[in-house]
């Protein structure tokens, strides 16, 4: 079967049955192309028609301008929030955080561990020491101050192991 168009083409010496075969099988090909497109066009009109229901384009507008008004409110929320928590943590700063206890007996013929040395410090390792002495005739107590961790008046050894302790955070002695 010999044709002037395919011979024109120079394709004369081809069977038209093997062009037919393969006309049909792209034919297939690009119906089942078609059929996969007809469903997700289906499945977009559904979604679309569910975020359309009971919506106009006024009605539409004005939701997404309500969420462009919650999203403009919670940022500026975040922007209060991170300015309060930075002045709470230079607040905090200044809170007694560190503490180093040191109970000992300021005298020998006293027992018990009644005497006591006591650091309190901020986060810059400030504060002041409360030492409180034990007697048979009373109990005496004063302060020092600390400043970066030392003091100006000079510490007793109970007084120095109480900064350290609060320094390097180990409070008091295991009892």
């Amino acid at each position: 079967m010999n044709n002037d168009l395919l011979n024109s083409l120079g394709l004369g010496n081809i069977d038209i049955g093997y062009i037919f075969i393969g006309l049909i099988s792209i034919s297939l090909i690009f119906l089942i192309l078609i059929i996969i497109m007809f469903v997700q066009i289906g499945k977009f009109k559904k979604k679309y028609k569910k975020f359309m229901l009971g919506k106009d384009g006024a009605n539409l507008e004005k939701d997404i301008m309500t969420l462009y008004e919650d999203n403009k409110f919670m940022k500026l929320s975040i922007d209060r929030n991170r300015e309060d928590i930075k002045a709470l943590y230079k607040k905090h700063e200044k809170a007694f955080q560190k503490i180093g206890l040191v109970k000992y007996d300021a005298f020998t013929e006293m027992g018990g561990k009644l005497s006591f040395a006591l650091a309190l410090l901020d986060e810059n390792n400030s504060g002041f020491i409360i030492n409180s002495v034990h007697s048979s005739e009373g109990c005496y107590s004063y302060t020092k101050r600390v400043k970066d961790g030392d003091s100006q008046l000079a510490l007793s050894n109970e007084e120095k192991v109480a900064v350290e302790r609060a320094v390097n955070g180990n409070s008091s002695d295991t009892e």
